[in-house]
């Protein structure tokens, strides 16, 4: 018996000669014909199908005609070299075998379905070509990103998901507990308002939660490894249904010990520049695929990105420029509010034409831990813009200065006794560092040209939908 070989191989190994083969696969489409019948064949390996042609003497082919779209086949056969044809090669099957049925009520029927109608049948919706060029494209930017940091000596560090700390200070995050909620423990203790949930007899004994971000924790390891990098689930409680807002995504979040600002942006820059050009050697049938069919300026601004420089500015002049702009923004600005996506497409879209990293941001914008400017207003803080998207990677130079972190806390209304391991790094053997959070969703809606998160996520978690 002939070993079981991927399609795409077959496409890498062409040879002119006929070759014996054997595939396994699922149907795409199917033509039948009188003497000689056609079906598209993919086994996920690669975007392209692989065209089977079936004579009707083929045994099993009978069978495998009768199936619909979605059946699983196993096709031994001859591979024919087809240069003249639109496709570079064919199967011509000597035995084919079903191995799965599939029957009319397969939703996937028509060649195209809107993204709508996929997203409630998320676990089939991977068999599309769209979904296959994205969870593909997902792995392989994972793992160029796992590359990257790995061949600069970061370490590799899992940080909690159940944590009692809030990184961002938001509250906007998911409660973990084991009691009963219809009849929660109470406290009678005095020194707490009475008849408050008593988390003393919870599983942890204090209130917990999914985390939103790896940082606090990771910072404790880039005080002993130097560079460390985080890279997993995080979980954000925000009751909010945009197409680029998800509760629950992939963060990769590193930390470099010694570091200021300008190191931080030059670790974010090389980042995104090795992703695309990662891509752009693993994964261009998939590029092409989405500038395609998703956004035919896609490769154009990949293009551009992976060979071009950064520019660096300040919030505040930026403001001045968006001021001075002329342009009427839905949402307006002025010194200390938050930038908007229609703000950050316009400095560097219209105004700058290259990426740009905001830089020096309002204090009171920003969260605690990031670094206090001189001038007592601004912190070294720094967003990543890109074209055609806005903020991609958000990140700072980490306030070492114990004095200076407490007082922000105090005023933040932050409890020291919830942050007193965090508070240990500053008193013991402090030292300037810097790190930045990246989404991978983010990124992965850059690189594909896809508009909603929900759709470079496998199975999206948003509100009122924890399905699959």
């Amino acid at each position: 018996m002939i070993d079981t070989t991927t399609i795409s191989r077959l496409y890498a190994d062409l040879d002119l000669a006929p070759t014996p083969v054997c595939v396994c696969g699922w149907i795409r489409s199917a033509r039948n014909g009188k003497e000689v019948s056609f079906i598209a064949l993919n086994d996920g390996s690669c975007l392209r199908h692989m065209q089977v042609v079936i004579a009707g003497d083929c045994p099993g082919a009978q069978e495998a005609l009768r199936q619909g779209v979605g059946a699983a086949l196993r096709v031994q056969g001859m591979l024919i070299a087809t240069p003249d044809a639109p496709q570079p090669c064919e199967i011509q099957a000597k035995q084919i075998e079903v191995l799965g049925e599939c029957g009319p009520e397969y939703p996937l029927q028509k060649k195209r379905h809107g993204p709508e109608f996929l997203r409630t049948i998320a676990h089939l919706r991977p068999r599309t070509q769209l979904y296959s060029a994205v969870f593909r494209v997902r792995s392989l930017v994972s793992f160029a990103i796992h590359r990257y940091f790995q061949e600069q000596g970061f370490v590799y560090v899992h940080t909690p998901i159940i944590t009692a700390s809030d990184c961002e200070g938001a509250g906007e995050m998911f409660h973990v507990t084991t009691m009963d909620m219809e009849n929660p423990p109470r406290t009678t203790d005095t020194k707490d308002a009475p008849g408050s949930v008593d988390y003393t007899q919870d599983f942890f004994g204090k209130p917990a939660s999914l985390t939103v971000s790896g940082q606090l924790n990771g910072e404790c390891f880039a005080m002993a490894f130097g560079k460390i990098y985080t890279f997993g689930p995080t979980f954000r409680a925000e009751n909010s249904n945009t197409p680029r807002h998800a509760a629950e995504f992939w963060m990769i979040e590193p930390e470099i010990a010694f570091a200021t600002l300008r190191e931080d942006m030059a670790l974010a820059w090389g980042l995104i520049q090795f992703v695309i050009n990662d891509l752009f050697e693993n994964a261009k049938p998939e590029l092409e695929f989405f500038n395609s069919w998703v956004d035919t300026t896609l490769l154009a601004r990949l293009e551009a990105v992976r060979s071009a420089d950064y520019v660096t500015c300040t919030y505040t002049d930026a403001v001045d420029i968006l001021l001075k702009s002329g342009r009427s923004f839905e949402y307006p600005v002025s010194w200390g509010c938050d930038l908007q996506s229609e703000h950050e497409r316009y400095l560097t879209e219209v105004h700058f034409g290259a990426p740009v990293f905001l830089i020096d941001y309002p204090k009171d914008i920003k969260a605690f831990y990031m670094k206090l400017n001189p001038d007592g207003k601004t912190v070294a803080a720094m967003d990543l813009l890109v074209p055609g998207v806005g903020e991609i990677i958000g990140g700072s130079q980490r306030e070492d200065n114990l004095p200076v972190l407490l007082e922000r806390m105090a005023a933040l209304g932050l409890r020291e006794e919830d942050y007193s391991w965090y508070l240990d790094l500053r008193r013991f053997g402090s030292a300037p560092h810097a790190g930045f959070g990246l989404g991978l969703e983010r990124i992965l809606m850059y690189v594909t040209g896809v508009a909603n998160i929900r759709d470079v996520i496998p199975f999206a978690r948003v509100p009122g939908n924890a399905d699959f």
